[in-house]
């Protein structure tokens, strides 16, 4: 008989699980690491790729079966596609995708690709070379291009093109992205800043549901919903050729379709982005648990899940960066 589903206390099927399989990043965007930052993991700490494939494979007998790798940047795990093709045999498993900054995508697209990865989200908050160079901390335009369109030559489809929106920074472009998402048939998401570490509490908020209300009047949006495990609210052109996406964690929260928790590379399941409650597996695999006791474990730990974040309430209540958690 399959195991019961993973339903937390707040009747949320939980099916959705974020990796992070590196707290590395090559990049210093504004919102996320500071610069200097160097309290990262050991890598005697990190999960191994036997770790990772067997949590994840009682995830996927409880359930789960959509599975993001996140970072850090995770291209930066050594051999991350044989990882990728182990987790897309898992039974259960029918869609692993990939967040990313692309400056490692020219080199591994067409690896990533051929070892199952089904869509790729792309983090570019500007089309300008120095402006990128400014919130990303690195001259990293070029990188970010050639990945992109790496990744497009790979057959990735969807690519989505994730824009953190900051006032006073980019909210400039926001029109300039649409129109390169329309022109190379990406869909667009633009993404609130979260009070997560000093560096999220720092960046420069901007509320975007009036963005929402001028694009959708601008370019006769309609409301849509597009596949994916994800919390972005969409809209759609009416001949179906563009859509973007709402990530709205403080205008507009989604808590109460939350479906998803984050593993870090450490083996610490963050249950939400704006609370504490975590529980770490890594004592258990290391302690070789037999299959029922692990996933007793995770139903114990989905227990743990809190109603909602409470980013609003208390925005200092989150010390650890976004790259410690896992995007």
């Amino acid at each position: 008989m399959p195991s019961p589903a993973l339903i937390d206390p707040h009747n949320r099927h939980i099916e959705y699980l974020r990796v992070s399989v590196t707290d590395r990043c090559d990049l210093r965007c504004v919102y996320c690491m500071p610069e200097g930052f160097t309290d990262f993991e050991e890598p005697a700490d990190w999960l191994t790729f036997d770790e990772l494939e067997r949590l994840l494979g009682a995830f996927a007998r409880l359930g789960v079966s959509r599975i993001r790798f996140t970072g850090g940047e995770p291209l930066l795990r050594r051999n991350l596609p044989e990882l990728a093709g182990r987790i897309t045999r898992l039974p259960g498993i029918r869609d692993l995708s990939m967040s990313s900054n692309a400056t490692q995508l020219e080199k591994h697209a067409v690896a990533l690709k051929q070892a199952g990865v089904s869509r790729l989200n792309i983090s570019l908050d500007s089309l300008d070379p120095e402006r990128i160079k400014a919130i990303n901390g690195r001259d990293a335009h070029r990188r970010i291009m050639a990945g992109i369109e790496a990744a497009r030559a790979a057959g990735f489809d969807p690519i989505k093109i994730n824009m953190v929106a900051m006032a006073g920074v980019n909210d400039d472009e926001i029109d300039d992205m649409v129109d390169f998402c329309i022109r190379n048939s990406f869909v667009l998401r633009l993404i609130e800043t979260m009070p997560m570490g000093e560096t999220g509490r720092n960046a420069s908020y901007l509320d975007l549901q009036p963005v929402r209300e001028r694009l959708k009047a601008r370019f006769d949006l309609l409301d849509a919903q597009l596949p994916g495990g994800g919390p972005a609210r969409y809209l759609r052109s009416a001949d179906g050729r563009f859509s973007v996406g709402f990530i709205t964690p403080i205008s507009q929260h989604f808590c109460d379709s939350c479906n998803r928790v984050r593993l870090s590379v450490d083996g610490t399941l963050y249950l939400c982005l704006g609370q504490e409650h975590s529980f770490n597996f890594r004592p258990l695999l290391r302690a070789n648990v037999s299959d029922a006791e692990l996933e007793q474990a995770i139903h114990h730990a989905i227990g743990l899940k809190p109603q909602r974040h409470e980013f609003t309430e208390k925005p200092q209540q989150i010390v650890r960066f976004m790259s410690m958690t896992g995007g």
